[in-house]
């Protein structure tokens, strides 16, 4: 049985938990970077209700170029799985039960890349959407406790219309 979905408190430690792998991977990642390393998801907006897993996005020149970098976050105990290959490389550490971190690997630019910032610039800046999405989140963690692809497909419509947005 997959381990249930949890949403939690903001927690206070997450963004140095996130300037710490950041570091890490700024490191291992040196060959592939073309752009920064961004924190991104819920955990990267002060306040917001999350599941306690710090997502990271690190911009890559294209998907086949940092094909090697998927080695080479092994080492810090990085798990590849071909989830949307078609648009970023996923992987979870430390397994796909027990996730502390995901790493999305996106090229530089994409639509997915601008997407991402968006959506978590307009957390950032808007209460009210943050608190929205937040009751979002904690009724679809209680539907859909052990089916994180559920889960994450029902907040689809959520996000487009936040993206829709003027600003």
């Amino acid at each position: 049985m997959p381990a249930p979905i949890h949403v939690v408190p903001y927690d206070p430690t997450w963004p140095v938990r996130f300037a710490e792998e950041r570091a890490a991977l700024a490191e291992v990642l040196a060959p592939w970077l073309a752009g920064p390393i961004e924190h991104i998801g819920s955990t990267a907006v002060p306040g917001l209700v999350a599941k306690p897993v710090i997502d990271i996005m690190a911009a890559v020149e294209s998907l086949d170029a940092s094909r090697p970098a998927l080695a080479a976050v092994a080492a810090l105990h990085y798990v590849y799985f071909p989830y949307r290959a078609e648009i970023m490389h996923w992987l979870c550490k430390p397994s796909d039960e027990v996730r502390t971190h995901h790493l999305h690997l996106v090229p530089c630019g994409s639509a997915l890349w601008r997407e991402r910032l968006t959506f978590r610039d307009r957390l950032r800046a808007d209460p009210r959407v943050a608190a929205e999405y937040a009751a979002l989140k904690l009724s679809l963690a209680a539907k859909y406790e052990f089916d994180r692809e559920a889960y994450t497909n029902a907040k689809e419509s959520f996000v487009r219309r936040i993206l829709a947005l003027r600003g």
